[in-house]
Order: structure tokens, then sequence, then C-alpha cells
């Protein structure tokens, strides 16, 4: 069971009819991500061709950080607002979308750029899968 898993089933409190299981799965998605990109941008910076690939560092920075946060809000539950919650998730999708995106256009050239990409797509489909839930 993953530290998420044992963390939600500690609460205390009903999480207000959330799908465990899809928190849980957007959760871990976030923060998978996040650390993906930032490797991504970090992987990026050690091209030859560095300068063509700013608008990718740009993009793995900008979703690293909104996934970091996403992860972290779902990761709070006291006080729970759906309209928070809800927004968060379309700018996390949205974000994951323009960097798998980016990364797509490059994923052939560098191995990184493909793995990142998939994170996003896993992740942006977790944020839309957890949105649904929700109502």
């Amino acid at each position: 069971m993953s530290v998420t898993a044992q963390m939600l089933e500690s609460y205390p409190k009903d999480l207000g009819g959330v799908d465990r299981q899809k928190l849980q799965e957007c959760i871990e998605a976030c923060f998978e991500c996040a650390q993906a990109c930032t490797a991504c941008a970090d992987a990026c910076l050690s091209e030859d061709m560095v300068a063509e690939l700013t608008k990718c560092i740009r993009s793995n920075l900008d979703c690293a950080d909104i996934c970091d946060a996403t992860g972290r809000v779902l990761s709070r539950h006291t006080g729970y607002d759906a309209n928070l919650t809800r927004a968060v998730l379309e700018a996390c999708a949205a974000a994951c979308k323009v960097c798998g995106d980016e990364c797509t256009e490059h994923a052939e050239m560098h191995a990184h750029c493909r793995v990142c990409a998939e994170s996003c797509r896993r992740c942006e489909q977790a944020c839309r899968d957890l949105i649904a839930s929700l109502g």
C-alpha cells in the first residue's frame, strides 16, 4: 500500500464523497509528473541543442510547479472546497496537455522527453478522471 493510500485511509473524517481511488491515483500522478518534468527540464539543459529546447524547458518547469501544487492541494481535505479543487485540477490538466504536447515533439530525439510526455498524459487523464468523479 502506497503512502498516499495509507494517508487517505487514515484520514479521520469522511472525504465528502470523493472517490478515494481516483483521488489517490491523481495525487500520485501529480507528484510523479512533477518529478518527471523537473528531470526533463534538467536533461534538456544538458543537451547540446539547448537553445532549441527553450519552450520545452519552460513547459516542463510550469507543469512541474502546477503538478506539485495540485498534489499538495489534493492532499488536504479539511475545509474541502469542490470549486477550488475543480479549478486546480483543470489548470493541472491543461499544463500537462501543453507540456505533453511539447515533449512529444522532441520524443523521437530525446528519451527524457518521451518519458516526460507519457507522465504528462497519465497525469492529465488522472486529473480529468477525478474531475468527472466530482460530479
